[in-house]
């Protein structure tokens, strides 16, 4: 449920095909974010799960697998 709410929200924002959104894909060598992609995404992230991605972790989030598992762990 999680994983495929965030493959939603990165296939719109990023515009790419959903079968390259996978658990093991880098966000920005595998789906080709910038660092103005992984903002935006993090913040309709932060929406849709209702939680807040302090900006010291996002240096541990490189992998679609890692956004998850921070939701999943994180959420309420």
């Amino acid at each position: 449920m999680v994983f495929e709410k965030i493959k939603e929200i990165l296939v719109d924002q990023l515009d790419v095909e959903e079968e390259k959104v996978t658990m093991e894909a880098s966000i920005t060598e595998d789906l080709g974010a910038d660092s103005l992609d992984v903002a935006d995404i993090v913040m309709s992230i932060e929406e849709e799960f209702d939680v807040e991605v302090p900006d010291d972790q996002l240096q541990n989030i490189k992998l679609v697998g890692d956004i998850v598992k921070y939701i999943e762990e994180n959420a309420e």
